[in-house]
């Protein structure tokens, strides 16, 4: 059996967590809300007040919204709890493994600890509290979370039916502006966070799934390139 090589491992267009078709654009989309959360996060380090963008959206409080949309809000918020995730990360892994795709189940695992860890790291770098000294609060970890799972849907949703540059970055980007939409209007509703921490969030997660989706593909190619080599040495 010889050596398979990068070209074998691309066959069939649904191997891959990071589509071919959405690599080139993806990667400047990364690097951009990367740099988006690096000035954010230097605008507003060691600050305990809301800035003049969040204070022109809204100054945040716990009264911002009344029932029944503050129910709705406290269900959002839920979802980005350590319950409400761990049940959403069960579901899209459990749908992953049912689809016989690995790799997704993968990234849904590794892009949502990536995204929270670096959501988590930056606000203690950063220092910006809301309510008091100990509420970190940006980025927004639960607008990070909910937008990252969504941009892992997407991206799942474009390789699988083989969609287009255009149509797949236009409907993974529609993913995130939805889900990091209404994530967020839920924790600036609830005065859980300033809208720059949302937008914080919503870029962090930009900025951390593309990358690792291409570190999930690498990884799961380099395995199979070593089973491959350790079949071919017990054959021989």
């Amino acid at each position: 059996m010889d050596r398979l090589t990068g070209a074998d491992l691309e066959v069939g267009p649904t191997r891959f967590v990071l589509p071919r078709s959405l690599r080139a654009r993806l990667g400047p989309i990364a690097v951009l809300a990367a740099l988006v959360v690096g000035v954010l996060g230097v605008l507003y380090a060691g600050h305990s007040e809301p800035g003049g963008v969040d204070r022109w959206i809204i100054r945040p409080t716990a009264d911002s919204v009344r029932p029944p949309w503050r129910r709705v809000a406290l269900a959002m918020d839920f979802l980005g709890e350590p319950a409400g995730a761990a049940t959403l990360i069960v579901a899209a892994v459990t749908g992953c493994l049912l689809l016989r795709r690995p790799r997704a189940a993968a990234l849904v695992v590794a892009g949502a600890a990536m995204t929270v860890g670096t959501a988590t790291l930056l606000k203690h770098v950063v220092g910006r509290t809301i309510h008091g000294d100990g509420n970190l609060s940006y980025p927004s970890g639960h607008t990070a979370f909910f937008t990252a799972l969504a941009l892992v849907v997407a991206l799942l949703v474009t390789g699988r039916f083989g969609l287009g540059r255009t149509a797949g970055t236009t409907l993974v980007l529609a993913a995130a502006l939805v889900a990091g939409a209404a994530m967020g209007w839920a924790q600036v509703a609830l005065g859980a966070h300033y809208p720059t921490d949302v937008l914080g969030g919503w870029c962090t997660a930009l900025a951390v799934i593309p990358a690792t989706a291409w570190l999930v593909d690498r990884t799961a190619d380099w395995l199979v390139v070593r089973m491959a080599d350790s079949r071919r040495r017990e054959r021989s």
